[in-house]
C-alpha cells in the first residue's frame, strides 16, 4: 500500500504490527514509525485498538466522522476497526501502541486526542524498543501493564473537527479546510452551495453539533495547531487564518484551549 495516496485507498492496514499482535499472546505491543513531511498512510483499519503518540512533528488523523490534529507530545486514540488515515506535518515520529480488543475493559469507544503525562510519555518511548515477542512475566510485560493502567487515566482534549456527509455542507467545509482564512458569511456560502443560510445553519447544527461560526473557528484552531507546531510564528499564523490582529487570534486560542499558544507549546 503506497503512502502517497491519501484520498481513496481503503482496506486492512498495511504493515505487520496489528497482525503480529493478533497472532501473539500479548495484550499490547509497541512500535516506532517515522514519516517525512507531507507523507501519509492511506485509509485503513485493523482489529487492534491504537494509541499513536507524536514524539515530534504533527499528525492529522481523518475518519469518516471527523478530523483530529495531534501536536507533538500528544496522542490520538483510535478504537478497533475504525477506518482512518494519518498525514504528517513536519518530520513526524510516531510511537504506536496496539492493544488487543476485548482484553482490556473500559477503554474509550470513540476517537480522541489525549494529553500524555511525563511518566506515560517515557514508558511509551521505552516500550517502542521492546521486541514484539517479549515474554510473559518479564520486565517488558510488567512495563506494558503499567502503560495499560495509565491509559485509563488519560483525558481527551477538544481537538476534533466533525465532518458532514451532506453534499451542500461538504462544498463549504472542504473549501474552508483548504482556506481557513475565507471570511465569507453563511449567506454568501449559501449562494455558493445552493442553499439558504437558514437551511445551512440548521444542517450545521444537525450534522456537526456546532453552529457555522463555531465549526469555522474549530477548523481555524486545528490549522493553527498544525502551523504552530512546525515552527510558524504566532503573528504569521494569525494572518494566515484571516484574523485582523494577533490579539484576536490569541483570544480565540485561549477561549478554546484555556491557555495561550505559547503556553500550550511550552507545556508539551
Amino acid at each position: 500500500m503506497k503512502t502517497d495516496n491519501i484520498d481513496i485507498q481503503t482496506g486492512t492496514a498495511g504493515g505487520d504490527f496489528p497482525d503480529l499482535l493478533m497472532n501473539s499472546s500479548q495484550r499490547i505491543i509497541a512500535c516506532k514509525i517515522d514519516y517525512q513531511d507531507g507523507l501519509s498512510y492511506p485509509f485503513h483499519h485493523h482489529p487492534p485498538i491504537q494509541l499513536s503518540y507524536a514524539s515530534s512533528g504533527v499528525m492529522t488523523v481523518t475518519t469518516m466522522k471527523g478530523i483530529w490534529v495531534v501536536p507533538n507530545s500528544r496522542a490520538v486514540w483510535i478504537p478497533s476497526n475504525i477506518h482512518h488515515k494519518i498525514e504528517a506535518s513536519g518530520q513526524l515520529s510516531m510511537r504506536n501502541l496496539y492493544i488487543r480488543p476485548d482484553t482490556v475493559p473500559n477503554l474509550p469507544s470513540q476517537c480522541g486526542v489525549v494529553g500524555v503525562p511525563p511518566l506515560l510519555r517515557e514508558l511509551i518511548l521505552y516500550a517502542a524498543e521492546f521486541p514484539v515477542d517479549y515474554k510473559s512475566n518479564s520486565p517488558e510485560e510488567r512495563t506494558m501493564d503499567v502503560i495499560l493502567d495509565l491509559i485509563h487515566t488519560l483525558d481527551t482534549t477538544p481537538l476534533m473537527l466533525p465532518i458532514s456527509q451532506d453534499p451542500r455542507l461538504k462544498i463549504i467545509t472542504n473549501a474552508i479546510i483548504q482556506n481557513p482564512a475565507d471570511n465569507r458569511t453563511l449567506e454568501k456560502w449559501g449562494e455558493f452551495a445552493g442553499a439558504t443560510s437558514r437551511t445551512l445553519n440548521r444542517l450545521f447544527r444537525k450534522e456537526t453539533g456546532m453552529s457555522f461560526r463555531h465549526w469555522r473557528q474549530q477548523a481555524r484552531l486545528l490549522e493553527a495547531l498544525r502551523q504552530l507546531a512546525v515552527g510558524e510564528q504566532v503573528s504569521t499564523v494569525a494572518w494566515n487564518l484571516g484574523y485582523d490582529s494577533v490579539s484576536a487570534f490569541v483570544y480565540m486560542f485561549r477561549k478554546s484551549l484555556g491557555i495561550t499558544p505559547g503556553q500550550y507549546f511550552h507545556n508539551i
